[in-house]
């Protein structure tokens, strides 16, 4: 049985709220240096430039990457034979989320009430999703979420006779329907099976998954390979303004459904696709 004290995770927390909202991941670097060198329209080609311009200016300056610093969302996979001290994981993270936001200067996005909409100050309560796993290893993503995209998303309930033709025509709805909207070139992230929030989830988690690994399962690889080439021939291009890098991938989650059902979630990011992952 492996002991960690919350404070581990409250620090760690604070340090990849920074950190996401100022750099981005690796995989989505050389995505966007591989746009802008395939780019085949000029006003595409400067747009992605004027993208790589700020992501230098963000990084050099310590200024976020997009003014919508986002919703922190955290997923944290929790090896089973952890024994977590000092406190309550839950508020450790939350410290962590507000840590981060109040010293790193992030813009505070959070509303208490969806409807009465006073500002919490300091972008908590974050979006936790906790998994339990085998082992004693402690894994963080904290992925902060703009809106932007966010509010782009769809869920579509299908019947099973749609079949994997209805599933490619959800996720091309959608993305037609974001048009600019998204703050292209997007990463579109999908969540196929379950049920109507496992679906939604498996789309969200799609989204932290490096854009050069695809999908292990032969049939969805090829689909992730399909629908990415038939969004970057949709024609919307960088910044909504037209060319042929409209997204960066396509990442698609699969999970077992019931007889009646074929739930399809399509969850959206823009170019920043931000996350930080840690393995404590």
């Amino acid at each position: 049985m492996r002991t960690l004290d919350v404070s581990v995770i409250t620090e760690n927390i604070r340090e990849m709220c920074i950190e996401a909202n100022h750099f981005l991941s690796k995989d989505m670097k050389c995505a966007m240096k591989e746009a802008l060198r395939t780019e085949e329209a000029p006003l595409g080609r400067q747009i992605l430039e004027q993208l790589q311009e700020n992501l230098q200016i963000a990084g050099e300056d310590m200024i976020p990457i997009c003014q919508d610093t986002g919703m922190a969302v955290i997923f944290m996979e929790i090896g089973q034979d952890v024994h977590f001290e000092g406190g309550s994981l839950e508020e450790a993270i939350q410290e962590g989320v507000r840590q981060g936001y109040t010293e790193g200067f992030l813009r505070k996005s959070v509303v208490k009430d969806p409807i009465y909409r006073e500002n919490t100050r300091d972008n908590t309560p974050a979006v936790i999703h906790y998994e339990l796993i085998p082992g004693e290893q402690v894994t963080i993503t904290v992925a902060p979420k703009g809106f932007g995209s966010e509010n782009m998303s769809r869920i579509f309930m299908l019947k099973p006779a749609d079949g994997i033709e209805g599933v490619k025509n959800a996720v091309l709805t959608a993305v037609r329907d974001a048009g600019p909207n998204a703050c292209p070139p997007m990463v579109v992230g999908v969540g196929v099976g379950g049920t109507f929030e496992k679906c939604a989830l498996m789309a969200k988690k799609a989204l932290t998954r490096p854009v050069d690994e695809r999908s292990e399962i032969p049939y969805v690889c090829e689909l992730e390979k399909e629908l990415l080439e038939k969004i970057n021939c949709s024609g919307i291009g960088p910044g909504g303004l037209g060319g042929t890098t409209t997204a960066l991938a396509v990442n698609v989650n699969t999970y077992p459904t019931h007889i009646a059902g074929l739930p399809v979630a399509v969850n959206i990011c823009c170019h920043v696709n931000r996350h930080s992952v840690r393995m404590l």
